[in-house]
């Protein structure tokens, strides 16, 4: 049973989440994002735009920077906290994502999917809202 505010994800191939399909990476070096967009490309999702926050993305909302063409932010390493955000995908495609990036030998970081409510959220306030989950639910 998922932790009170959260609901399980399930695996259904139809039932597409909120927002635009988009990849939005926090907080990965330069050489971070390529390993990225190369999962994303070996495991069917180079369709999905990649975008990367950096320091300057903090104070946006989050659909704001969701709306920026792929390849936003690419090539620049992020001071921010580690987080993919995913939105428009369907669960299918999450659960498929976030198995693959598994296997990437990356530093852990922080998931979430795209919200009515974070959509206007400021970058910064939704990296500490998943910070806070993540100790809440027992996490390091």
């Amino acid at each position: 049973m998922p932790a009170p505010g959260f609901s399980k994800i399930k695996n259904s191939a139809k039932k597409r989440l909120y927002g635009p399909r988009r990849c939005l990476a926090c907080g990965y070096a330069a050489a971070e994002q390529d390993i990225l967009l190369a999962m994303m490309v070996r495991w069917n999702f180079g369709d999905m735009p990649a975008l990367f926050a950096g320091a300057a993305d903090m104070d946006r909302p989050v659909g704001e920077i969701l709306a920026e063409e792929g390849g936003y932010g690419q090539g620049q390493d992020s001071p921010l906290p580690r987080a993919v955000i995913l939105s428009g995908l369907t669960e299918k495609e999450l659960n498929t994502f976030m198995a693959a990036w598994k296997h990437l030998s990356l530093p852990r970081q922080n998931w979430a999917t795209l919200t009515p409510t974070s959509v206007g959220w400021t970058l910064i306030d939704l990296l500490t809202e998943l910070d806070l989950e993540r100790v809440a639910l027992g996490g390091k």
